[in-house]
């Protein structure tokens, strides 16, 4: 079962679950009704519960989930490997699932989770291999072992998983948000009627499931998607559907949820990456011409500040691991030196020692009197990292907390809608 689910939207359960296996009458006609019978008794096997008649589109992620589970299991599959399950779970549908994952298990199935969340490994696993560039470092029993161990073997180091975060004295406003309202693809509002501040030394955490209007809202502070109504302003100043280049001029970053989409040009150079935006700018160039060499100091110099592992400032960045990506990406923001920067994801898919220092990193800058607005699905880098914490569904904010205030119960339920009463 692949990260990002290979569903067809317009299709329903059982048309999704049968496609390329269609049972079929005289070899001719595709026989639904029995392939429903069929997925309603498999259902009620697995306690993988679905309606085998709804349209796909309509249901939510952890539905969805169900629906490729229940594709392979309709194949007769007896192993199966899972890749970042639970990436797009809210924690209570987390728990549902490991129950679902401990039937199927205890009906005679293997699986294989793959997953770089080392509570959820350890909640769920009976054994764990340790992957290395490649390369298995080490198997472990679950029973015994704790995330520091696992961390340790993932890096080849001791790491710190639980950051030391200072005491800031938090500054005046720098992002001011009033009543925005901001439209999806489809043309439906994503993001609705939303009002916060951030402020100087302060990091916002913006947790949620996905796809409850967190990419509508990155996108419309950072200058890639309109807003319809509403107010933003950075320093006081009012940027509303300010185009990107004005937003980096009035002191605002952007690390990208997908660095490869919106943050890198995979065939362009280390260098050439680390200074795209501001290429036509003093040092780096004119209008018309680049200096070649200074942009290429500037990235040698970069390399060793921001501890990207690369063989040249020349070679393309499509070569480079995930982690040594984001740094050039991380690198490229900080250099402009910004007053506030919007962080969406930071660490998806990255390894232990990448997040560790992505994560430090948007320590240092509170630390410095920036602002950073924090949209993440890592529930323990938004209570770990934040000051204070919104959860968002349906494109507003169900409540705005103290990350101290808040445990994963609460967490979960404001996912899901539901504002706790303490």
């Amino acid at each position: 079962v692949q990260q990002h689910f290979a569903l067809v939207p317009d299709f329903t359960v059982v048309e999704n679950i049968v496609l390329g296996s269609e049972p079929c009458k005289q070899g001719v006609v595709v026989d639904y009704k029995s392939a429903v019978e069929a997925i309603k008794k498999l259902s009620e096997e697995t306690g993988l519960h679905v309606d085998p008649e709804s349209r796909v589109e309509g249901l939510p992620v952890g539905v969805q989930q169900r629906v490729e589970i229940l594709k392979m299991l309709y194949r007769g599959a007896m192993t199966l490997i899972l890749d970042e399950p639970t990436s797009v779970l809210s924690p209570i549908e987390v728990e549902d699932f490991f129950k679902i994952l401990n039937g199927l298990r205890d009906k005679g199935r293997t699986i294989i989770f793959v997953t770089h969340k080392l509570k959820e490994a350890l909640a769920i696993s009976d054994r764990i291999t340790v992957m290395r560039a490649g390369r298995v470092t080490g198997v472990v029993n679950s029973e015994g072992s704790t995330p520091q161990i696992l961390a340790n073997m993932m890096v080849g180091r001791e790491v710190e998983l639980k950051l030391e975060k200072k005491l800031v004295t938090v500054g005046e406003p720098l992002l001011e948000v009033e009543d925005l309202w901001v439209r999806s693809d489809k043309g439906l509002f994503a993001v609705k009627g939303l009002n916060f501040t951030v402020r100087r030394g302060e990091i916002f955490g913006v947790a949620g499931v996905e796809g409850n209007g967190q990419s509508e809202l990155v996108e419309s502070l950072t200058g890639l998607r309109k807003v319809e109504k509403g107010r933003v302003k950075v320093n006081g100043k009012d940027v509303t559907n300010a185009p990107p280049n004005e937003l980096t001029k009035v002191g605002v970053g952007h690390i990208p949820e997908d660095r490869h989409k919106r943050g890198l040009i995979l065939d362009f150079d280390l260098a050439e990456n680390l200074v795209l935006g501001s290429q036509s700018n003093a040092p780096f160039g004119t209008r018309f011409t680049m200096s070649l060499g200074t942009i290429y100091d500037y990235a040698q110099e970069a390399i060793g500040k921001f501890s990207i592992l690369a063989p040249s400032e020349k070679v393309r960045v499509k070569y480079l691991s995930g982690g040594n990506q984001q740094r050039i990406v991380v690198a490229r923001e900080l250099g402009r030196n910004p007053d506030f920067i919007v962080a969406a994801q930071p660490t998806r898919g990255l390894d232990v020692a990448a997040t560790e220092y992505v994560r430090t990193i948007l320590l240092k800058m509170r630390e410095g009197g920036k602002a950073v607005l924090l949209i993440s699905s890592d529930l323990d880098e938004i209570l770990q990292l934040s000051d204070r914490v919104a959860v968002i569904y349906e494109g507003a904010f169900v409540d705005v907390r103290k990350p101290e205030e808040l445990t994963e119960e609460k967490i979960g339920l404001m996912m899901g809608g539901v504002k706790p009463e303490s």
